[in-house]
């Protein structure tokens, strides 16, 4: 079956050029060759259907990830905000890149989660045409360049900045990035945080963070973390009870990826909640040196 093109009609499949030349293993670069219109913040350049400014758009917030014994875990409140309003209570800020890696997005919401999704096909086409994942850094190189490819759209104040974490299967151990807005990625340590509320979380996990920990733990630390954010941050989102929405909760060990049901998210926010009614600015750091 052929493509169809609005000025010219339909076209044979032998006249697709495009779908049959040898090219590079980047699907974005294919998709900036065939159909530029269809990358991230292209479409919102001459500014979105409703919006006066870019500060109208829905906003996501709060993005906080660590290393964990055997791998990393990635959380995200479920807030997204327009001006000084909430566009939204339950959207989804943290995504699964592939079997060993997830990204989560901040700031226009639109733009991240379009660009979540390229990088997503980005290493399915790469994978699929070179017959071997890229390793984690060269993931996180691909991510860079989507990234620094928005920076016009940034420059317009569409701006979204990813944190990237995954499971090196090489070294056998977690690895975290961090992105500005220009592309420039930054290997983090232990733990890391983006969005507006990001200030408050690290602090929050400067205190409560210790190497070496658990799964599990590093999940009660991000949700601690994720209270704090929004104890004094408006735009982002805690744990609301009465919705039963709760933080998106990712992990990534040897075994792959995996996405924490709302169930199982609920238990460690319903946990939190039920402590901070007794304790409401949170646990308190040991001041022992190397205390656990």
């Amino acid at each position: 079956m052929g493509s169809f093109d609005p000025r010219a009609g339909w076209k044979a499949p032998w006249q697709a050029s495009a779908f049959l030349a040898a090219g590079s293993s980047s699907f974005a670069d294919f998709l900036g060759q065939t159909a530029p219109e269809l990358l991230p913040g292209v479409r919102y350049a001459d500014g979105a259907p409703g919006a006066g400014s870019a500060a109208d758009l829905p906003h996501g917030t709060t993005i906080v990830t660590a290393v964990c014994d055997g791998g990393v875990v990635m959380a995200a409140d479920r807030r997204a905000t327009a001006g000084n309003m909430i566009s939204s209570r339950d959207i989804e800020k943290v995504f699964r890149a592939d079997e060993y890696s997830c990204v989560g997005i901040s700031g226009v919401a639109g733009i991240g989660v379009e660009l979540c999704r390229l990088f997503g096909v980005e290493l399915e086409h790469y994978e699929k045409l070179e017959g071997r994942s890229l390793s984690l850094e060269g993931k996180a190189n691909r991510l860079a360049g989507l990234v620094r490819a928005n920076l016009g759209a940034a420059m317009q104040g569409l701006v979204t900045v990813p944190l990237f974490a995954g499971f090196d299967e090489d070294s056998d151990k977690a690895r975290i990035f961090s992105f500005d807005v220009a592309g420039g990625k930054y290997p983090e340590q232990r733990f890391a945080t983006i969005g507006s509320g990001s200030v408050f979380a690290r602090g929050s996990l400067k205190k409560l963070y210790r190497d070496g920990m658990s799964v599990e733990d590093v999940v009660l630390v991000l949700m601690q973390a994720l209270y704090d954010a929004a104890d004094d941050d408006s735009a982002t989102g805690g744990p609301d009870m009465s919705r039963q929405i709760y933080p998106s909760v990712a992990t990534i060990t040897a075994d792959g990826y995996r996405r924490l049901s709302e169930e199982e998210s609920g238990r460690y926010a319903q946990a939190v909640v039920a402590e901070r009614m007794q304790l409401p600015d949170g646990p308190a750091a040991s001041l022992r040196t190397g205390a656990s």
